[in-house]
């Protein structure tokens, strides 16, 4: 137990040696530059700290653990303390100690990322409270204390300076505060505070339009993405080095926008959200590479209903343009893979991977705010609850019409057990197992494909007996019998079924929604959609019940055809997404409330319905004129 105890606390001793000697080689690579040029030193004063600097490199050297690549290690730092001496040029001095940091770090490895993503307005806060007298509000050196300073403060503002500064370098600094200046160490903030911090500072030489333009990049550039795949090749990356790989211009826009939204590399185990979509369609592009074009298939269904639909609700809030892209650019992919364009298969998944990451930036770009949120939640509920409560009201209003208040009871029963069945399903579904988005679509198409071939047909029927003006004496004679046994369960399944489907995909965008944070604009949202959907109901239940009886059956008629319309739309969309049936996109309009998608097979089956609806007023019409003239 006692050499277990010592061995623990010999080790951040060893670790923070060489956490000390990484940070003075990269003090050297960053500042060496300002003491020496062309062979001559253009300040004393730099010039002696580097040649400080270079001598206590060798030291903290000598004092490392035994290591196979220690001797290397202590070869190449003493070949930089040379070129110092020698008063080498800043870009060759520089490159001996960036190699000298790579070869420390493959030795004795030490935590050079963030553990979490770190919180820029935190790292902004921390700025403000603790560093802004010194270096600035904005990073300039100019803050207050800055004139009664020396050595002065360092300018974080300055390009020069700042191309060869990583964050890590800035984590370091301060984690240990820098010797012989008044910058002192911050050890007893938090890791993630300090994190938070130095990424901020990183962010401050570069602008919004630096910014934008790695934005872009970043989403249509393959090798940009991979030059940093994750937080720690973020952390260690400075514009030099990055630009190894990339333009300098690129690198620099590249890193400054990372730096500015280090989330965008924050989920390494793609379980959720745009990691999850990314992660399904590189599988998906590697099966069609293979030849698997069935399994490439349904990896791109996951990737876009797994991954990318939780996430539809908030993105429509915030970026509404985007959101069509996405739908648009899987439709394109999912197309050319049915149609083994390989090609241009691969074309739609790199800029469909482009946009999951403009995706992401978008929700990581902050929280929602808490409009937007309280907007989102407002307009999803009267989107989805419209269209269930016009069906709803349409068959109370007609069997009050029809004077059969016992057969009522099915209607509620119907849509009271449907809320329930929706708050269940969604219990089971992010309580107990995971149902997956293309059984979401599945329920949804089919439901709704049920629920449009339904309302066609009793549309057809209400406007057969209403063009032919006998209603009061078919209510008489035969709505009695039709309204009991199988017919009575009919009304219960079309009111549970035209509830549940609005009610589980409500609640699956109000699960993304929460995610926010804004649960009081989310639930003032839920509370004046429920109120304005009451006042709907109210309306039309008043309005329908002073309307004569033949006028009520007919508007009814009309409106019930042109629910079957829509839902027909959204039937066969929902059976696209699930990958139940192909999908052809047009240019046109993308209505999702009314069922219009710029899809042939959706506009055709919204064709179908309303060619068969128009076909069956003109033969009732037709019939209804024989009835009067005989």
């Amino acid at each position: 137990m006692l050499f277990a105890h010592l061995s623990h606390a010999a080790q951040p001793t060893e670790e923070a040696k060489a956490r000390q000697l990484w940070q003075l080689l990269d003090y050297i690579a960053v500042d060496y530059a300002g003491a020496v040029s062309g062979g001559a030193v253009v300040s004393e004063a730099e010039y002696a700290e580097m040649i400080e600097f270079a001598q206590n490199s060798v030291k903290h050297a000598a004092a490392l653990p035994p290591h196979p690549s220690l001797a290397q290690l202590q070869a190449l730092i003493q070949r930089l303390q040379n070129a110092v001496q020698a008063k080498t040029e800043p870009s060759a001095v520089a490159i001996l100690a960036r190699d000298a940091n790579v070869l420390l770090l493959k030795a004795y490895p030490i935590p050079v990322a963030p553990r979490t993503v770190p919180d820029l307005l935190n790292g902004q806060r921390l700025y403000q409270a603790q560093c802004a007298s010194c270096h600035g509000a904005t990073g300039a050196g100019d803050g207050a204390l800055a004139g009664q300073l020396d050595p002065k403060p360092v300018d974080f503002t300055d390009g020069d300076r700042a191309r060869h500064r990583s964050v890590m370098a800035l984590y370091q600094v301060v984690t240990q505060g820098v010797s012989g200046t008044s910058m002192p160490e911050f050890s007893k903030l938090d890791e993630a505070d300090r994190w938070a911090l130095a990424f901020y500072v990183g962010t401050l030489s570069y602008n919004e339009e630096v910014r934008q333009r790695g934005a872009q990049l970043f989403a249509n550039d393959p090798g940009s993405r991979a030059a940093l795949p994750n937080l720690k090749a973020l952390a260690t990356a400075s514009e030099v080095t990055l630009a190894q790989s990339l333009p300098p211009a690129d690198a620099a826009a590249v890193l400054a926008y990372t730096r500015a939204n280090p989330q965008m590399l924050s989920v390494p185990d793609g379980s959720s959200g745009t990691a999850l979509a990314r992660k399904q369609l590189k599988s998906s592009v590697e099966a069609l590479q293979a030849g698997d074009h069935a399994g490439a298939t349904q990896l791109a269904l996951s990737a876009y209903l797994d991954g990318f639909e939780p996430l539809e609700a908030g993105l429509e809030s915030r970026n509404k343009e985007l959101l069509v892209d996405v739908e648009r650019s899987m439709q394109l992919y999912r197309s050319a893979i049915a149609h083994g364009d390989i090609g241009a298969a691969l074309r739609h998944a790199n800029r469909l991977d482009g946009l999951f990451v403009l995706v992401e930036a978008e929700f990581g770009s902050g929280r929602a705010d808490a409009m937007a949120t309280f907007v989102g939640a407002l307009t999803i509920l009267l989107r989805e609850g419209v269209e269930a409560l016009l069906i709803i009201v349409a068959m109370v209003a007609f069997l009050r019409k029809s004077n059969r208040p016992e057969a009522l009871r099915y209607v509620h029963a119907g849509w009271i057990g449907a809320l329930l069945a929706g708050g269940a399903t969604w219990l089971v579904a992010t309580r107990v197992v995971s149902i997956s988005g293309a059984s979401r679509e599945v329920t949804e198409g089919v439901s709704s494909l049920f629920a449009a071939i339904v309302l066609l047909s009793v549309g057809l029927w209400m406007h057969q007996k209403s063009s032919a003006g006998r209603w009061q004496a078919y209510l008489n004679e035969r709505l009695s019998s039709a309204l009991t046994g199988r017919s009575a369960w009919a009304l219960f399944a079309l009111a549970f079924i035209a509830v549940y489907r609005e009610v589980f995909e409500t609640v699956l965008f109000y699960s993304a929604l929460a995610t926010d944070g804004n649960d009081s604009a989310l639930l003032a949202g839920l509370g004046i959609g429920m109120v304005l959907l009451t006042i709907i109901a109210v309306i039309f239940l008043k309005t329908s019940a002073r309307m004569p009886i033949s006028q009520f059956f007919a508007l009814s008629s009309f409106l019930v055809a042109a629910l079957a319309i829509v839902l027909a739309g959204k039937g066969i969309s929902g059976l696209q997404e699930a990958g139940w049936l192909a999908a052809t996109p047009v240019d046109g309009l993308r209505l999702p409330i009314l069922g219009i998608f710029p899809t042939i097979q959706t506009n055709v089956a919204q064709a179908v319905v309303l060619t068969a609806a128009l076909l069956g007023f003109g033969v009732n019409g037709v019939r209804a004129r024989r009835l009067a003239s005989a």
